[in-house]
Order: C-alpha cells, then structure tokens, then sequence
C-alpha cells in the first residue's frame, strides 16, 4: 500500500471513524437542563411548531442545516460505486460546509431502485432541513431529479455538481477572456463532455453573454449537431447547424476549450491551432484533459486553469457552495434561482480583481498574487469569500422575490462563527 494510500485511509479511521460529528448546543449538567432539552419542556417548541411550522425555524437547527444527498452513481471520478461508497464524499462536503461558512450538515445515501424512487423518498423527508445539496448522481437521471425536487420542496435544492461547478467556471472564464481581450459574445468555445456539469456550465455561460451558436460541444461520439438522432434532450439543447465532426475540427480557431470530461484528450498539436491567447479550462480531475506543461510548453499565450490545487486557477466548487447556501439559509430563500447564481459569478468574478491579503498569501506560502493569467479566480483560503459570495446572494435572493426574510442586518460577515443574524 503506498504511503498516500494509507495516510488517506488513516486520516478517515483515526482516532475515530468518519470525519462529522453531532455537537449539542445548550447546557445539560443539571436535571433541570434534561427536562429542558426533553421531556417535558421539549413539548412548548412542539405546540408552538405546530401552531406554524415555521416555528421550526425558530426552535430547532433547521435554518442552519443542509442535507447532502446522493445515490453514489457519479462518485467523484470513481464512477458508480453505489450508495454507502459515497459516504466518505458526503462526509466530506459536510466538512466543507462547515469550515468555510459555519454550515451544519447531515449526509444521507438513498439506496433508490429508480430515479423517481429518490424524488419520493427525499420530497417526504425534506422539510427535516433549511436546504438540499444534490451529489454524485450520474446524468441525464440528475437533470430530472433536481427539477422535481425543486418542485415539490420548498427549501433550496442545489445539484452542486451541476451548478457549483457552472458558477466557479463563469467566473474564472469572464475573468480569463477579458485578460485575452476577447468579448464574451464573441467568443468561440469547445467544449469536450456532455455530462451534468459540461451542460450546467454551457447554459450559465449563455446566461452571461456567450452566444449558443458558438458553443461546440463534444460527447464520445463527437461534436453534438442537428443532424444527430442520438441526443437527449439536454444534449439537444446545444446540437448546432455545422459540419465539424470531430475536436480537430471543432479546436480550430477556437477561443476557448473546456474540458469537463477525461484525461489528455487536448493534444498539443490541438492547442496549437486555436486562436491567440486562448482560455483552457482543463476541469478532469486528478488527470487534466492536457497538463499544464504541455499546455504552456505548446504556447506561451495560453490561459490555463485546472480542477488541481497544485496549479494556478483551480476551478473549486468550494468557493461556491458553502457561501450559495449561507445566502440562501439566511434569507430563508425557498429556492435558488438564476438570479443567485448569477449574483455568486459576478462576486467571485469581482473579487479575484481585488488586491489579495497577506493571510492568503500566508497559507500558500507565496509572497505576490494579482489578478492576470495565473490568478483568475480567487483561493479557497481568502476569507472574503463568506461575506461576498454570501451577501451577494442573499441580496439577489431578496430581490427575485424568493426569500421568506429581508436582507440580513448580520451582513457584512466577519468569519464562520457570525453566522446567526436577528
């Protein structure tokens, strides 16, 4: 076993099982606090939950309290390896959610036979939480599956996969474009996937200006065009009027490739016939579509970002996330829509502009970083990210009509700990 190996699986074992744990928040020392906590003072909060459930909000940890849940069909990059193999992952989102926006979090594994089995089971059981985080469940299932959910809930329902990726990726690509000098609308984009996250990230890049004629997306059998018989109907949505066929076709000239789908499958010799300064989003995890050395060694014009953490420009679904849903908890937002992902794009977007403080620079041991190529979206570790990419959507939140609370007067947001406004 390598070392790597063993010190991930340590890390999971030792000196306990699992990575969560459940914490109690008032006193119980004395009798007094037991007959508090349960019988029978826990009967006053019942009555008055039954009186309006929203109560709930008042009396329990529903405000702060997100469910992630999957079916471990599209575990990370390991593919479908079932339900209780994705616990670790679940586990592990809710290690996120609570180290960068003090978010408490329960995983749960449906072990579903179909995908309306997973609407039915999750629908009759969310009220339990303030929001949803959909994992890990392979497309087109999780298309469906998310649009029922938000439905038939009226709590956020948020396929991070889907969305979270699409939002970091918006951010970085208007930031990675304007330094190539090229206009959004303008910008001719490849794009190599076809799955829940390739999809997500096309439509919310149409949303922030590109133009859907020039999308060209790619699945294993080649560039998606009308001519095809084989899509579904989320495939279909980019199926446009070409004769390119294949990615040597497609990368010709292009501005932009992203990659969302598997390793080294952007050659240099491809990279070399795009536009000047092209935009490469290398987004396959651990293995990029092409390295960065490669990428850089075939043209010193490029603009590159990967999914990796060893390299400049990682697109991280945890600069998104954990701050969609403080936003969203803290306006009590019964979903979230365009408008807040939008709003989080434009935050993210806006902050990698800004000077970068010394406690970033700090935790990555480096002594300059300033927006240009190697820095086109900001760090998992800038501290900012709470009360901007929080406050962004909370505000869009309140101004789309979604939210059940006005604007937070908590806001601005110091650190995970103020996270519980009036």
């Amino acid at each position: 076993m390598t070392d790597s190996k063993q010190a991930a699986l340590d890390y999971h074992s030792k000196p306990i099982p699992g990575k969560v744990a459940i914490e109690i928040t008032k006193p119980t020392a004395s009798a007094k606090d037991l007959a508090l906590a349960y019988s029978p003072g826990v009967a006053e909060p019942c009555r008055e939950i039954a009186k309006d459930p929203e109560n709930a909000y008042l009396y329990t940890s529903k405000g702060n309290l997100v469910a992630v849940i999957t079916d471990g069909t599209a575990i990370l990059g390991l593919g479908n390896l079932g339900p209780m193999a994705s616990k670790p992952v679940m586990e592990g989102k809710g290690v996120l959610f609570k180290r960068f926006a003090g978010i408490n979090s329960v995983d749960v594994e449906v072990n579903a036979e179909s995908p309306q089995a997973f609407i039915d089971t999750v629908a009759r059981i969310a009220d339990t939480w303030g929001g949803i985080n959909l994992e890990d469940i392979k497309a087109p299932e999780c298309f469906e599956i998310e649009r029922a959910l938000i439905e038939q809930c009226n709590i956020p329902v948020f396929h991070d996969d889907q969305h979270g990726t699409a939002i970091v990726t918006a951010a970085g690509m208007l930031n990675a474009l304007d330094i190539a000098g090229k206009r959004v609308e303008e910008a001719r984009i490849v794009c190599v996937g076809a799955g829940s996250a390739a999809i997500a990230c096309m439509k919310l890049l149409v949303s922030c200006g590109v133009r859907a004629e020039n999308i060209f997306m790619l699945d294993r059998k080649g560039v998606i065009h009308s001519g095809r018989e084989d899509l579904n109907q989320y495939k279909a949505m980019f199926a446009t009027e070409t004769d390119k066929r294949t990615l040597d076709d497609a990368i010709d000239g292009a501005d932009v490739f992203m990659g969302l789908s598997g390793p080294n499958l952007l050659s240099k010799e491809q990279l070399k016939t795009m536009a000047p300064n092209p935009v490469v989003f290398a987004c396959s995890n651990p293995d990029p579509e092409i390295h960065p050395a490669d990428a850089h060694d075939a043209r010193d014009d490029v603009i590159m970002a990967t999914g990796r953490s060893d390299y400049p420009n990682q697109v991280n679904n945890v600069l998104c996330f954990p701050f969609i849903f403080r936003g969203a908890l803290d306006v009590r937002a019964t979903r979230i829509n365009e408008e807040m992902k939008l709003a989080a794009v434009y935050a993210l977007k806006d902050l990698a502009r800004e000077p970068v403080p010394q406690s970033v620079l700090d935790g990555y041991e480096i002594d300059h970083l300033e927006f240009g190529r190697g820095y086109i979206i900001p760090t998992p570790l800038d501290e900012r990210l709470l009360d901007r990419v929080s406050s962004a959507v909370a505000q869009a939140a309140v101004d789309s009509g979604v939210a059940r609370k006005p604007y937070p007067s908590h806001y601005p947001l110091k650190s995970v700990g103020d996270v519980y406004g009036d």
